[in-house]
């Protein structure tokens, strides 16, 4: 068994790196060369908007292919850019601003995972005749002791955590993914790189909107989306009008800043309506959460400790959403209703709901923490964790 956990020679272990041409990745085929594996870099040209190509923290873009072809000549091994401008644009772009339009805040890097990445690019390291694609994330990928299946973990490094978002990982996908960088701590990734003198040594880490120029995102949704810009109605919770937006795609539940309308408390964006083009607003304590609806109930309950999801209180799993800054996600206690496959979370035994096809889950207490607004973003995936294991994930919306 090598390191890979491929019952193989490393030299007789064909390794596909998938290569942004940011440190990590470069890390990642770095050191695997320098394990004896037969390692095949890809990068994927993703966009080419102008000004996003040559933006700083950007990836997958003009000279983010330069770096991880001159890393790639630099450590021997042959390298290949495909083409996926029209698959990303068609499913992670298009998808993005259609979010935004149905009053939404996505994140691309999910939809960019779960589709271009993990999707079409496995397929084509199958091609290539790969027993496993590598990848620079922060995360770590277990097969238990006598067991068939892999399951997700949070990286060994909370601050550089990114299980969330490989959330919509599936087993089958795990079956060739392996994540090299898992255990270790960024300085270490970089210690290596410095080891091998690669020229992205100390080059900054991307931003999650790549293909979003000076990270304007809402003028990207105007362009592609000018409907998302209509104006309309900032109102409060009864209804009353309190004033006007330039369009829904400026706004994210939880938002303070920036509303434009005053009260006699402070103000957040509590709601999106946006086939009526309104912005509901109210104060902090109306955006906390019990009840959650998300849809694609088959990725809940994956690999799931199930001793632990029918744990007491304090001692289960937790649902887990995205924090804008910091490493620390806010986080609250849930209960699985018992029986096997069922896939929802609840606060106690109760007969199952369904929202039409989606999947309600109760919070034993709501999301919140002291320094952010207890928010649930609509179409951003909160996910359930226990102990270290990341079990799964789908877009939800408060209820």
């Amino acid at each position: 068994m090598n390191t890979l956990d491929i019952q193989k020679h490393p030299a007789d272990t064909r390794v596909v790196v998938a290569m942004s041409g940011g440190v990590d990745s470069s890390a990642t085929a770095a050191l695997l060369v320098e394990q004896g594996y037969d390692v095949v870099g890809i990068t994927l040209q993703l966009y080419d908007h102008g000004a996003a190509t040559g933006r700083k923290g950007a990836c997958c873009a003009g000279q983010d292919i330069h770096d991880a072809r001159a890393v790639a000549d630099q450590i021997g091994i042959p390298h290949y850019v495909l083409d996926y401008e029209s698959r990303f644009r068609s499913q992670v772009i298009d998808d993005f601003a259609d979010s935004y339009l149905r009053g939404e805040t996505p994140i691309p890097c999910v939809r960019c995972n779960q589709t271009v990445k993990f999707a079409d690019l496995l397929a084509t390291a199958r091609e290539l005749g790969a027993d496993a694609l590598a990848t620079g994330h922060y995360v770590r990928r277990k097969v238990e002791q006598g067991g068939a299946d892999a399951s997700l973990h949070r990286a060994a490094d909370p601050a550089r955590d990114q299980s969330y978002f490989l959330f919509a990982t599936t087993r089958a996908q795990l079956d060739l993914l392996r994540f090299p960088l898992g255990g270790l701590p960024k300085t270490e990734t970089r210690a290596i790189a410095e080891r091998h003198r690669l020229k992205v040594a100390a080059k900054p880490d991307s931003q999650d909107i790549c293909f979003v120029p000076n990270g304007d995102y809402a003028a990207v949704v105007a362009k592609l989306r000018p409907e998302a810009h209509a104006p309309g109605d900032i109102v409060d919770l009864d209804g009353g009008v309190l004033g006007r937006h330039d369009g829904v795609a400026q706004f994210t539940v939880g938002q303070r800043r920036g509303l434009g309308v005053a009260g006699g408390v402070p103000l957040y964006v509590v709601r999106i309506d946006a086939a009526a083009k309104r912005v509901i607003v109210g104060p902090r304590e109306a955006l906390a959460c019990r009840r959650l609806a998300g849809g694609d109930p088959s990725r809940w309950c994956r690999g799931v400790d199930k001793a632990a999801l029918g744990a007491a209180p304090g001692a289960g799993p937790t649902v887990r959403g995205r924090r804008r800054r910091g490493a620390a996600a806010r986080r609250a206690p849930a209960r699985r209703r018992p029986g096997a496959g069922s896939g929802v979370l609840r606060r106690r035994p109760r007969a199952r709901r369904r929202l039409d096809h989606r999947r309600v889950i109760v919070l034993v207490r709501p999301m919140a923490d002291r320094h952010f607004a207890p928010a649930v973003t609509s179409g951003q995936p909160p996910w359930s964790s226990g102990r270290n294991a990341c079990s799964a994930g789908i877009v939800c919306s408060c209820l």
